[in-house]
């Protein structure tokens, strides 16, 4: 009688950790949900510079940072000026409000985690021009 006591202490407690542990969640986007109401699926694979990192740029950066006096000096909106902000990790470090960094954009609410997640994988991917 014992004995079954025991194991029946033994099995509660496996079952409550497989409960516990089966509520647990580690995606941004499951647990606050993304901006666009869409899953954040942007960052499987490469990263199309012309289908998902210029829409990024152009919704947030290219209305101020193009042009003939661009703000803050910072010209966007050709491959070529979005790599060079990338390459020297002006873009990165403005969009994801990092530490030294302008946060941008001015006056505006941060991007959301998939549209920067989507931008860093850019980055990472070593800023293919495709």
């Amino acid at each position: 009688m014992l004995k079954k006591k025991i194991e029946m202490r033994y099995l509660l407690i496996i079952l409550l950790v497989f409960t516990l542990s089966a509520c647990y969640y580690d995606h941004e986007e499951i647990l606050y949900g993304s901006t666009t109401g869409q899953p954040c699926t942007d960052t499987a694979g490469i990263v199309s510079y012309a289908q998902k990192v210029v829409p990024l740029l152009q919704s947030n950066c290219y209305g101020c940072h193009s042009g003939s006096a661009p703000s803050g000096n910072q010209l966007m909106g050709t491959y070529t000026a979005d790599k060079t902000m990338a390459q020297s990790g002006k873009l990165y470090g403005t969009i994801n409000h990092a530490a030294g960094y302008s946060p941008m954009p001015k006056g505006g609410a941060k991007m959301g985690a998939c549209q920067i997640a989507t931008i860093k994988k850019w980055i990472d991917g070593g800023m293919l021009n495709n």
